[in-house]
C-alpha cells in the first residue's frame, strides 16, 4: 500500500511538473490589432502543432501601438519575446539593442534573405540601410494604394456623364489629375438615394496618418527626402517646387473631395467611410483589402488599384519585419517560431490567410496574380515602394512632419512651402542632437 501512495504521489508530482514545463513552453508577440492579426492567430496554430510552444498574442490598436511597444523597448521589458514592429523602428531597435541580430542564426538554419522581396528586405530588416546586418524578417508586406465603387463605374449614365465632361472612361485613373477628376465628379452627387463623396483620404493628426496619406503624393511628385549624394541635407531637395505643388494638391484633394468631418481620419474612419457607401474611393494599406474583397463576394462591387503616378510611379511603405527581442529570457523559443514562419509552405499559407507574405516563391509563383483581386496590385506597388526616415530618432522626426502638414492641409495656415521649411528647419534640430549635422 505503501509502495502504491509513492507511486501515486510520484504520479501527481511528475504529472504536475510536466505541466508545468508545457506552461513554460511559451511565447507572447506583439503587433497592431487589425485583420492581419486575426490571421497570423490562426496561422500559428500550426506552429503549436509542429512544436508544442503556445504563442500567445498582444494586439494593440493602431492610434496607440507605437507608444504601447515603444515604451516597452525603450524600458527593457520582457513581456514580448517577438515584436511585429513597423519599418521605421529598424533604425531604432538595431541602433539602441532592442532587436537581436540575426545573421548568425540566419547562417546557421539556411535562412536566405535573397528568397524575400528584395524591397522588404531592405525596408524592414536591414540597419544601417542596404547592409547586410538583419534585425528582422519581412513579415508583412504592405503599402498604401486605393479601393473604388466599381459598380458605380459602370453606371453607363454615369459614365457618358463623365466622358462628356473629361472625354475619358471613369475607371482606374492613370494619375493623380485623373482621380482628382473622379472624386470631385461624385463630390455631393445623390446615387441612389443618398448623397456620396468623393474620397476618404489620411487626415489624423496623432500618430502617423497624414504622413502616410500626404507622402503618397508626394512620392508621386518625385519627392526626396534629401541629397542624395549628402546626406541630410534637405534644403532644396524635401521643400523642392514639384514637393510643394504635390502638398498643395493634397490640400486641394482634401478641400474639395473627402466627406464631411473627415479632418482627423486614418484606416479605419476611411474604412467606415468606404463601407457604408459614402465615398467613391478609399485610400487604405493592402492589409485591409482581404477583408473589403471578402465581403464583395463576386468581385462587383469594389476595385483596387497601386498609387497612381503622376511625375514618376511611387507608393507609401506600409508593412513590417517581425523580430526577436533581445530582453526576452526565451530567444532559443522565438527563434524556432522564426524559423518555422520563414518556411515557404508557410508563407504560401499566410498569404491565403489573408497576411502578406514577402517570399518570392509565394509573389514568384504563376498562380499569385490570380489568387486574389489586389494581388496585381500589391505586386506592383511593392516594386516602387518608398519609406519615412527610418532613423533613430524617427518618432523625433514624426512629429514635425504631422504637425505642420496637418496645420496647412486640414487647419489651412499658411503656405505648402512654409510647412516644408518649418519641417525642415525642425529636422534639421533633431539631426543636429543626434550628431549627424
Amino acid at each position: 500500500m505503501r509502495n502504491k501512495i509513492a507511486i501515486l504521489v510520484s504520479s501527481i508530482v511528475f504529472a504536475l511538473s510536466s505541466t508545468q514545463a508545457v506552461k513554460s513552453e511559451s511565447i507572447t508577440l506583439g503587433w497592431a490589432a487589425w485583420d492581419p492579426a486575426n490571421a497570423l492567430v490562426e496561422l500559428s496554430k500550426d506552429f503549436t502543432a509542429q512544436t508544442g510552444i503556445e504563442v500567445n498574442f498582444e494586439f494593440v490598436p493602431w492610434p496607440n501601438f507605437a507608444d504601447r511597444m515603444l515604451n516597452e523597448l525603450n524600458n527593457k521589458g520582457k513581456t514580448f519575446d517577438l515584436l511585429i514592429g513597423d519599418s521605421q523602428w529598424i533604425g531604432g531597435g538595431a541602433t539602441y539593442g532592442h532587436y537581436v541580430k540575426l545573421n548568425d542564426f540566419f547562417d546557421k538554419e539556411g535562412i536566405s534573405m535573397n528568397d524575400f522581396s528584395d524591397a522588404t528586405v531592405y525596408a524592414y530588416s536591414t540597419w544601417p540601410k542596404g547592409s547586410e546586418n538583419y534585425y528582422a524578417l519581412p513579415a508583412m508586406g504592405d503599402a498604401l494604394a486605393w479601393a473604388y465603387r466599381k459598380d458605380w463605374f459602370d453606371r453607363p449614365e454615369l459614365n457618358s456623364e463623365f466622358k462628356a465632361k473629361h472625354g475619358y472612361d471613369l475607371g482606374v485613373p492613370e494619375n493623380w489629375d485623373q482621380l482628382y477628376d473622379m472624386c470631385t465628379f461624385f463630390q455631393g452627387r445623390e446615387i441612389d438615394g443618398q448623397v456620396r463623396y468623393g474620397a476618404a483620404i489620411n487626415t489624423e493628426r496623432g500618430s502617423e496618418g497624414i504622413t502616410m496619406g500626404v507622402t503618397a503624393a508626394m512620392y508621386a511628385w518625385g519627392m526626396q527626402y534629401e541629397n542624395p549624394s549628402k546626406p541630410y541635407d534637405m534644403e532644396g531637395y524635401f521643400n523642392a517646387p514639384n514637393v510643394v505643388e504635390a502638398l498643395e494638391f493634397y490640400k486641394k484633394m482634401y478641400e474639395d473631395c473627402a466627406p464631411p468631418g473627415h479632418s482627423d481620419a486614418y484606416m479605419v474612419a476611411n474604412l467606415d467611410a468606404y463601407k457604408s457607401g459614402q465615398v467613391a474611393f478609399q485610400m487604405n494599406w493592402y492589409a485591409f483589402w482581404p477583408g473589403v474583397s471578402k465581403e464583395d463576394a463576386d468581385g462587383r462591387v469594389t476595385g483596387f488599384f497601386a498609387n497612381p503616378s503622376q511625375k514618376v510611379s511611387a507608393a507609401t511603405l506600409g508593412g513590417q519585419g517581425i523580430s526577436v527581442v533581445n530582453y526576452s529570457d526565451k530567444k532559443d523559443l522565438a527563434l524556432q517560431y522564426i524559423k518555422w514562419f520563414a518556411q515557404p509552405d508557410v508563407q504560401q499559407k499566410w498569404w491565403d490567410l489573408g497576411g502578406y507574405s514577402c517570399h518570392k516563391d509565394v509573389l514568384g509563383s504563376p498562380d499569385f496574380v490570380n489568387s486574389a483581386v489586389y494581388a496585381q496590385g500589391f505586386l506592383d506597388s511593392m516594386g516602387i515602394v518608398k519609406d519615412f526616415w527610418q532613423e533613430p530618432t524617427f518618432v523625433e522626426l514624426m512629429l514635425p512632419m504631422q504637425e505642420h502638414v496637418h496645420d496647412y492641409v486640414v487647419n489651412g495656415k499658411g503656405s505648402a512651402k512654409e510647412a516644408l521649411d518649418k519641417i525642415i528647419e525642425e529636422w534639421v534640430e533633431v539631426f543636429e542632437a543626434d550628431g549627424k549635422l
